[in-house]
């Protein structure tokens, strides 16, 4: 397999309450993989078990990392210990996208990680600063803060029209998680 990269990398964020911004990124990596590029994914608001990480381990192509806590938590939940994991976290996607190995870097849910007060804007807009020319970054997760939005060259938004959650319907095994 044959390393490639891009000329010119841009700055994605998928953003807003509907489902699929993982999914999309992960589409994306997978998509790269294809062509010989290699992907870096950090999951910042996740620690346990998804398919993802059982699909894409043998993938050469395709490295994820988790920061995130063994169980969802909520915002008045934060505790020291999940603010170090984010900034360590922040710092091996920095170390991943300076290193040339990856052409891609995903922040998994780093938009939802900074609602939560895990990381500042400003430590994200920082890492964006150093992005190489030929580097990909793509930033996921509801809420994504203004600042990064305007710093972004692409910015989708998934909008809920419908979602079976509201009729109970919880996280489904190979569907959400």
């Amino acid at each position: 397999m044959s390393e490639r990269h891009l000329s010119r990398g841009y700055i994605q964020v998928y953003t807003g309450d509907g489902k699929g911004k993982t999914t999309a990124a992960l589409g994306l990596a997978l998509r790269a993989s294809g062509h010989g590029m290699r992907t870096y994914i950090g999951q910042f608001m996740k620690g346990q078990q998804y398919g993802e990480l059982d699909a894409l381990r043998d993938n050469p192509c395709i490295t994820i990392e988790q920061y995130g806590d063994p169980r969802c938590i909520r915002r008045e939940e934060v505790t020291p210990e999940h603010v170090a994991r984010a900034r360590l976290g922040l710092e091996r996607a920095r170390r991943a996208m300076l290193s040339g190995d990856y052409t891609i870097v995903v922040l998994d849910e780093v938009n939802v990680a900074l609602w939560f007060g895990l990381l500042a804007v400003e430590e994200v807009l920082a890492f964006l600063d150093l992005k190489p020319e030929g580097a990909e970054v793509v930033l996921t997760g509801r809420r994504a803060p203004q600042e990064l939005i305007d710093r972004a060259d692409l910015v989708t938004e998934m909008r809920e029209v419908k979602h079976y959650y509201a009729q109970g319907v919880t996280a489904r095994e190979g569907i959400e998680r």
